[in-house]
């Protein structure tokens, strides 16, 4: 096998919404990118994914491809309003006034497959090279840069790596960066369900804590463009494999949704909540910087991955631009370092909201006291209505660190 070399600019790993949310932002800056991707090109993902995108993240990606965060917001759908239920007995409901004609509202809501086909089609307007079938193997930083090896054969060298690949980042493997923090015992499953002509669901986010129909375990019910999710919370001694196969989700889907909903299911899986961030954002030469999942893995819930990887991927092409400008080695190492002190600040912020919302959904004994209390005095009571429907989100918010980067 021929071993080949190919020399570039700047290098993104992963050809994700993040990976190319960087790319994007480089471009925007006039610096070429390539992004190399492990999978073929036209992979495609299955399921809903990442379905919130929230304003913030919809001004950033208007920020480095002016009109992308409006045509998201455009495909997307928008629900105002929002109950939570207990055992049945709705404690929470609020409908919110439409967003001015001349302001994005707080989310869009639309699979994450589709976020990435508008994403992929603005990155290959804006010249990002596209490098298909690239599993990165190994990489090797230093203070003279990058070499990426990928694909088996080839050899890619850069002065700046931004690792995006993912969960299972190589990326961070190969610069030594471990994940601490947690992972929590307990199941979900999370199934899409696509639109139906009749009976229809309504456009509404619907929170279950103690669904009667599935013995008590909590629900979410959540719409996107094209469909709904619908997280089931497992409880001790369920079994996830069962309760995620054909009939265990047949079963326990047509006791929480009108009928019909069953036989329109696109996708299941099961996850954990995690609560996990990189101890380093970058290498220790400086060169590689890690952003969305390959530095910080969060809970579904409150919607703090893609809208905390968004923020990371932008900052990421700030820094490398700023290292570039730079007239010594230190003030390209001081770049990078600001990057990545801000965004693993952000991250864990994000991971202490993801904790909390933990919490409450896994509650110990004081808390679920506290909680069938507030569902007794609910809705009447303002106060334990409102900490109802708020707490299993976890703090509200933007994470702003003291940094040259806005988010």
């Amino acid at each position: 096998m021929t071993e080949t070399t190919s020399s570039r600019e700047v290098l993104v790993v992963g050809a994700g919404p993040v990976g190319l949310t960087a790319a994007l932002a480089l471009r925007s800056y006039g610096v070429p990118v390539t992004v190399l991707e492990a999978g073929p090109e036209g992979r495609g993902r299955p399921g809903s994914r990442a379905i919130f995108t929230h304003s913030n993240t919809l001004e950033i990606l208007d920020r480095i491809s002016p009109g992308l965060g409006a045509e998201l917001y455009g495909h997307g759908v928008y629900w105002n309003t929002q109950r939570t239920f207990h055992a049945g007995k709705e404690v929470y409901a609020k409908t919110y006034p439409d967003p001015p004609a001349d302001a994005y509202p707080h989310f869009t809501s639309l699979p994450q497959v589709q976020i990435e086909a508008y994403l992929m089609a603005r990155a290959v307007a804006a010249g990002v090279e596209l490098a298909w079938d690239n599993p990165v193997e190994e990489v090797v930083a230093d203070d003279d840069g990058v070499a990426v090896r990928a694909g088996g054969s080839r050899t890619w060298r850069a002065a700046y790596v931004i690792g995006a690949d993912g969960a299972r980042s190589v990326v961070r493997k190969q610069v030594g960066a471990r994940m601490e923090g947690s992972r929590d015992d307990g199941w979900y499953v999370v199934v899409d369900v696509a639109e139906i002509a009749q009976p229809t669901l309504p456009q509404e986010r619907h929170f279950h804590y103690a669904h009667p129909a599935v013995g008590g375990r909590n629900v979410l019910v959540v719409p996107f463009a094209g469909g709904y999710r619908v997280d089931l919370q497992l409880v001790d001694g369920d079994d996830p494999e069962e309760l995620a196969s054909p009939e265990g989700v047949r079963r326990w889907l047509d006791a929480v949704l009108p009928p019909g909903y069953a036989d329109a299911v696109t996708w299941v899986s099961t996850y954990q909540f995690m609560q996990l961030v990189a101890h380093d954002f970058a290498d220790p030469a400086r060169r590689v910087l890690l952003v969305g999942e390959a530095a910080h893995l969060f809970a579904p819930f409150g919607a703090r991955g893609l809208n905390s990887g968004v923020p990371d991927a932008e900052s990421a092409a700030i820094a490398v631009v700023l290292a570039r400008q730079a007239t010594n080695r230190a003030a390209e190492r001081a770049a990078v370092e600001r990057f990545a002190r801000a965004r693993r600040s952000a991250a864990l912020f994000n991971r202490d909201a993801a904790g909390e919302a933990l919490a409450h959904l896994r509650p110990a004994p004081e808390t679920a006291a506290r909680i069938a209390a507030a569902a007794e005095r609910a809705p009447a009571d303002l106060e334990a209505s409102t900490w109802l429907e708020k707490a299993p989100y976890g703090p509200r918010g933007v994470h702003r660190a003291e940094t040259i980067y806005r988010y």
